[in-house]
């Protein structure tokens, strides 16, 4: 053995279980035998989770908050339009070094694989052929999948046909697209079976952004999950946003529910985004935005929980911290029961890690070496907490060490009586 972890707890429940770590794979889970040389870590009463895995970001984008000006509307289109005026000027340098500056981050945090859109409709592609770049620089610590994201629109934009093609023979791995920003009902349609068409012939996955609106009638899913199953893409198409789900008739998304589940879709709601930006128009009472995730997951859909948006055009908050997502899931979803919360804590794991398609991934003999030590007990605690990650591994080697929280009170009569942190949990 290289490393072995003592003690610690599993998300499935297991308590005191040893990791041991041989040529980046785990080599043993249970109890494991002291072995020569290897370093040891005591994980007595941590909790042991494979790596956090953000399903739809865009780097692109991320850590440009404030530029050229801040979202003074908070609206999903004041967000497009300002990114649409920043776009010209950002250089091939500047998206590398704010990428670079939120990998650090994003390891820092356990966060391990994440899946971000690019967008395609920048004539130069400048940020596409940067993003490249980024995801061979990262490729030893951290999986990134490229989605060709046209945000102007596959059709309305004049370069969105020709510079996705380009983009995808430049190497980004995945086929997205925007179809409720096309022109027309008619375009949106064109532009979805277009794109999944695109996908078959090359054998690639479709992550595509879909009615990420309050307009019930916005349901341009119902399409893709169609020609899921028309070009048998079943496994391999993930619908991002859905928020116009949130605003249907209950009728009608049943019959969507179930068309989904028929193509086998994933879905990746953007709890953090979705309510930041969803029902900005409304007076009272306010739509959540974020998707019907508890119906979905009820259905047997695979759902997971995106980011979106990090100190950007469209979200001045988040952290790369994937446990703030799914605690503001658990809030904007009514999720608060135990395996509800749990089913959250799946949803910043091993779902995502699905939707990406990650080969080696979990904590079985055999699988990827790879992490992430928490100073909670169990994914409850975790999400309740969002605690420091004390250890985060990659192919077996630690790359990010954190130090346990604690504060002392010091209160009139009990000094130091409380450790608040201990107390918490963790």
């Amino acid at each position: 053995m290289d490393l072995i972890l003592r003690g610690g707890n599993l998300p499935d429940g297991r308590e005191n279980v040893d990791i041991g770590i041989e040529a980046g794979r785990i080599a043993a889970v249970g109890a494991v035998s002291p072995a020569g040389t290897a370093e040891e870590i005591d994980c007595r009463g941590r909790l042991i989770a494979p790596p956090f895995v953000d399903a739809h970001f865009h780097m692109d984008a991320t850590l440009t908050a404030g530029r050229p000006r801040h979202n003074g509307s908070g609206t999903l289109l004041e967000g497009i339009a300002l990114w649409e005026e920043l776009k010209p000027t950002l250089t091939f340098d500047d998206y590398v070094s704010r990428a670079l500056r939120y990998c650090d981050w994003a390891v820092g945090r356990g966060l391990l694989a994440i899946r971000s859109h690019v967008d395609t409709t920048d004539p130069s592609l400048t940020g596409v052929a940067a993003l490249l770049d980024v995801r061979e620089t990262v490729r030893d610590y951290l999986d990134l999948q490229l989605v060709a994201f046209p945000q102007d629109g596959y059709l309305r934009s004049p370069v969105g046909k020709a510079n996705l093609i380009k983009a995808l023979d430049m190497g980004v791995d995945v086929v997205g697209g925007i179809p409720h920003f096309e022109r027309t009902q008619g375009d949106a349609t064109e532009s979805v079976r277009a794109l999944c068409e695109i996908a078959a012939e090359r054998g690639l996955p479709v992550d595509m952004h879909c009615d990420e609106t309050d307009d019930p009638t916005s349901r341009h899913v119902e399409t893709l999950a169609a020609e899921t199953i028309r070009l048998d893409l079943r496994g391999r198409v993930a619908g991002s946003h859905l928020t116009s789900m949130h605003s249907m008739d209950n009728y009608y998304a049943g019959k969507l529910i179930d068309l989904m589940k028929e193509a086998d879709l994933h879905v990746v709601a953007n709890p953090t985004a979705n309510m930041l930006l969803m029902g900005r128009q409304d007076t009272y009472p306010k739509r959540r935005g974020m998707t019907r995730v508890p119906e979905l997951m009820a259905a047997g859909i695979n759902v997971s929980l995106g980011q979106d948006s990090v100190m950007d055009p469209w979200g001045p908050l988040n952290a790369a911290d994937m446990l703030d997502v799914a605690h503001m899931a658990v809030h904007a979803g009514h999720m608060s029961g135990r395996e509800q919360i749990l089913s959250c804590f799946r949803s910043v794991t091993e779902r995502p890690a699905r939707t990406l398609g990650l080969e080696g991934y979990g904590l079985e003999p055999g699988r990827n070496a790879d992490m992430v030590v928490l100073q909670a007990t169990d994914p409850v605690e975790a999400v309740r907490l969002r605690p420091p990650r004390l250890y985060v591994i990659r192919r077996g080697k630690i790359v990010a060490r954190g130090a346990p929280a604690e504060v002392r009170l010091d209160l009139p009569g009990r000094p130091n009586a409380v450790d608040y942190v201990r107390a918490g949990g963790g």
